[in-house]
């Protein structure tokens, strides 16, 4: 129920293998070390760090902080209707919907010579001034409250898009690593998630939605501070004139990619299977903190609730990771799809009480019904990462990756305000829930299509390559390369020579 629902110069192709203990509890207690020091040594720490800042403090933490501090605070500030709010989430979502514009402008447009830093800082800074605004303005009308956090939600993308950059690169330069990499963007964001829905509804409670609000300051700030130590090669001939040949010469790339058929299949059915998927969290939240239908949840439980649930999310990337990454993309979808659409049924399970019949308390109940949401979402969401970073050609990735996951935020957009549209039909609202059991159903049988739309998915496994020589070697593609270098100032001296 509360689980519905961002090419560096080459070491080696071969990943290196380090000592670990054989056997025994060592063995599992050092592994996650092992597998960091394996990612940091082939990758450069510094991509490992800017990962966990971005991904893990930016979008985990700061990202479970803002969701349960922006129901409580269109629910009880703004005191708007369950669709209006599907509504105004799609409408802050929008900042992800053209990440394509984040990406061509940190490819193509160097501000003083960097091509990566300024966006960092920008972020960042945009980010603070958006908080800020929000926790320090009572009474505020709706729509500077959308604009604000619209604001907030275009720093986190920019910051998202630039990371989401070397992500790209890494996995074509390192395509045996693509799946651990987005292992550890997963991790990250799972247990900055985990952290921040531990502590966000006792914030809620203590400080208020809006002091939450003061609070998301501090991932935003880092996110700057990631841009100030960012070392990068500055440009100092860069002829800005060629900044529209550039655009030109990308999107030229972007459209010789999206017309193979080996894309833009895939990118349909990723559109296709998150719109299909009706949203309607906003409702559920309104539901189960209702003191007559619901089981009237207090902000610290709800709280509680979404930090088990992302504990699903964590294991369901650890899960990925060890168990399932070198399963083709096609299997994996299918039964995700399929263990969606049953785990949705709990959800039903719970508005129609039937949990209280089989003497199961609400608390339990859901917070089983959020774990298993979760780390079935995720397991959908890895393998379309794995499969998307593989879409990327050479030269521009950043670009590329951030139209693909804008391709699946339109979906997710779309989904939200299906769910909306449903939720109004349907009328539910802040008081009335009668027919919130139908919009569950609703949502239950929509989930079913997405399995119709499987053969858009290529049966290739995660360590193959995807994109055709004839994409990866064409002149559009060549002419739009860029040569970057981009890499973290160290914090402590390197011993190594990287």
């Amino acid at each position: 129920m509360m689980g519905e629902e961002e090419r560096l110069p080459t070491h080696s192709d071969e990943v290196q293998v380090y000592v670990q203990p054989k056997n025994g509890i060592l063995s599992s207690v050092f592994t996650p070390f092992y597998w960091f020091k394996m990612l940091a040594k082939e990758l450069h720490w510094s991509f490992v760090f800017g990962v966990i800042i971005v991904y893990g403090t930016s979008q985990g933490l700061g990202g479970a902080l803002a969701k349960v501090g922006t129901q409580y605070y269109m629910k009880d500030v703004q005191k708007v209707q369950p669709s209006e709010a599907q509504v105004y989430s799609g409408i802050t979502s929008i900042p992800w919907i053209v990440k394509p514009i984040w990406g061509l402008l940190t490819d193509v447009v160097p501000i003083s010579g960097y091509q990566r830093r300024p966006y960092f800082v920008f972020a960042g800074s945009l980010g603070v001034i958006a908080m800020l605004f929000l926790s320090l303005h009572k009474d505020l009308h709706i729509v500077l409250a959308l604009l604000a956090l619209t604001a907030a939600s275009a720093s986190v993308a920019i910051a998202d898009v630039t990371v989401d950059a070397c992500v790209a690169q890494n996995s074509g330069s390192h395509p045996s690593l693509a799946a651990d990499m987005q292992s550890l963007c997963a991790l990250s964001s799972s247990i900055g998630s985990l952290v921040g829905f531990s502590f966000s509804g006792i914030f809620v409670h203590l400080i208020g939605s809006q002091g939450v609000y003061g609070l998301l300051t501090i991932p935003a700030g880092l996110v700057l501070l990631v841009g100030v130590l960012l070392k990068e090669h500055r440009t100092s001939s860069f002829a800005y004139e060629q900044i529209n040949q550039n655009f030109v010469n990308a999107g030229k790339a972007m459209w010789t990619t999206l017309k193979c058929p080996d894309v833009w299949k895939p990118c349909l059915y990723m559109y296709l299977s998150f719109s299909l998927s009706l949203n309607i969290s906003e409702g559920m939240f309104y539901w189960v903190t209702d003191a007559k239908a619901g089981p009237l949840f207090s902000k610290e439980m709800i709280g509680y609730i979404m930090a088990i649930g992302s504990i699903g999310s964590l294991l369901g990337a650890i899960l990925y990771q060890y168990g399932l990454k070198n399963y083709p993309f096609r299997d994996l979808l299918f039964w995700a799809q399929i263990l969606s659409c049953l785990s949705g049924m709990l959800d039903l399970a719970l508005v129609l009480r039937w949990n209280l019949k089989l003497g199961i308390p609400d608390y339990f109940f859901v917070v089983i019904d959020s774990s298993v949401s979760q780390l079935i979402g995720r397991l959908k969401w890895m393998p379309l990462l794995v499969l998307s970073s593989k879409l990327c050609p050479p030269g521009i990735e950043g670009t590329f990756f951030a139209l693909l996951m804008s391709i699946d935020n339109a979906g997710l957009l779309t989904s939200s305000w299906l769910g909306g549209l449903l939720l109004h039909v349907l009328n539910v609202t802040r008081t009335e829930f009668d027919n919130i059991w139908l919009a569950v159903l609703i949502r239950n049988v929509m989930r079913i299509s997405p399995l119709f739309l499987l053969f858009l998915v290529p049966r290739a496994d995660p360590n193959s390559s995807v994109l055709p020589d004839e994409v990866l070697y064409s002149k559009e593609i060549s002419e739009s390369r860029v040569s970057e270098n981009v890499e973290l100032v160290a914090l402590v001296d390197s011993t190594d020579g990287r």
